[in-house]
């Protein structure tokens, strides 16, 4: 069920052009979530987008969305789909944060699409 719900999140943000998806492998690591997928958009209306169809698809599948924070701002949304945890940064924003360094320790996947 995970890798099905990683690989919808994953082709979610690809479809709106979410940049540099990174996805963090996040077992053994973090309570929070299996995995973390960090991707980024070129402006507020990008991000709001990108989050928006990963609700939609999540929706569709019939997982379940537990949070999402940071919408109207649209500077950092975080997607909060239990096992999966999506952060999607305004461009500016990313760089800032660097969730990728600050989760050093955890291990890269490449995710194919579906």
């Amino acid at each position: 069920m995970t890798s099905t719900l990683l690989q919808a999140a994953y082709k979610a943000i690809d479809d709106k052009h979410g940049e540099d998806i990174v996805v963090l492998n996040m077992q053994g690591i973090s309570l929070l979530a299996d995995y973390f997928i960090i991707a980024h958009g070129n402006s507020d209306r990008q991000v709001q987008a990108i989050a928006r169809e990963l609700q939609d698809v999540a929706e569709q599948q019939g997982y379940e969305i537990r949070r999402v924070e940071g919408f109207d701002a649209a500077r950092w949304v975080l997607v909060d789909l239990g096992d999966v945890v999506a952060h999607i940064f305004h461009k500016d924003e990313r760089a800032y944060y660097n969730l990728e360094r600050l989760w050093g320790d955890a291990p890269q996947l490449d995710v194919p699409e579906a």
